[in-house]
């Protein structure tokens, strides 16, 4: 197998009021994602279901992610998710809640192999 980059796309997500990481890094991966359309997998003779995804998030709590809810958010191929120590969260003024800020990126990869043997 020879997995080459296809493309990477980077997106931030935001739970303004109860600090839900996973909420943020949904919608941070959405962000990334809803904005692209690619033709990569067609143009190498593969389709969208062929790509292999690396999302990769971050959050300030990463043991707080539900992996299978973000990885829900992918239309088609199949992903690994890696959640690490990043993003932000900002207290409110009166301390009694928090907004959150993840980051994503998702790696985008075929397996050029695959499109050479067909």
């Amino acid at each position: 197998m020879a997995l080459k980059r296809m493309a990477l796309e980077l997106g931030m997500g935001t739970d303004i009021r109860g600090g839900d990481s996973t909420k943020a890094a949904c919608r941070a991966l959405r962000d990334a994602l809803w904005r692209n359309t690619l033709s990569i997998a067609q143009i190498c003779g593969q389709t969208p279901a062929d790509m292999k995804v690396e999302v990769h998030i971050g959050v300030p709590d990463p043991d707080t992610v539900n992996h299978d809810e973000v990885l829900a958010v992918l239309p088609y191929g199949s992903a690994t998710l890696n959640v690490v120590q990043g993003g932000l969260k900002m207290p409110t003024d009166d301390g009694k809640d928090v907004t959150l800020i993840a980051h994503a990126a998702a790696v985008v990869q075929l397996d050029l192999d695959q499109s050479a043997s067909e």
